[in-house]
């Protein structure tokens, strides 16, 4: 039943989880249920995309060296992971105002390059990873095999770019 609606339950995720966090984006006003520090957010966001890096280089060089078994152990740990800084990241923007990048900050260029690339494709990468994991998940192995080959740069791409982010906007937080 889920392999039937897997595709249309992936469709609505991906088209869904941007738009909250668009409008969250634009929230006249924030609301910090949690209690939390706005400065905390952010570095817990570096660290979960800095893990989620490790783990997928670590699954790379796993399914490289045949081990199935591992590797689907720890792209799912990244996939959770992923996950989880998703469920932050909405109440990060529920909870805080968006702290600006100086206009006059050095490196603001390669900074803004980075932060565009980096969220364009975040909306990318959600279906990607979706269809990624539902297709190994259903054994359906060469899909999931074609699929990866364009989400595994992608992903890579975004945790890492996620780190940069953090480690440029570091000094304004």
């Amino acid at each position: 039943m889920l392999e039937k609606r897997g595709p249309a339950i992936i469709i609505a995720i991906s088209i869904l989880v941007p738009l909250v966090v668009v409008v969250l984006m634009f929230l006249p006003e924030r609301f910090n249920f949690l209690g939390v520090e706005a400065g905390m957010f952010p570095l817990l966001h570096a660290c979960i995309n800095g893990m989620t890096a490790l783990l997928l280089v670590t699954g790379l060089l796993l399914i490289k060296n045949g081990d199935r078994q591992k590797h689907r152990k720890v792209m799912t740990t990244a996939f959770v992971l992923s996950a989880i800084f998703l469920v932050s990241y909405v109440i990060s923007k529920i909870s805080n105002d968006p702290t600006p990048y100086p206009e006059d900050a050095p490196f603001r260029a390669i900074y803004l390059f980075i932060l565009i690339s980096h969220i364009v494709l975040s909306g990318i990468i959600l279906p990607l990873v979706l269809y990624t994991m539902y297709f190994a998940w259903n054994k359906k192995y060469e899909k999931h095999r074609r699929i990866a080959r364009w989400t595994f740069p992608i992903w890579l791409y975004v945790a890492i770019t996620g780190v940069l982010v953090y480690v440029f906007m570091a000094p304004y937080y």
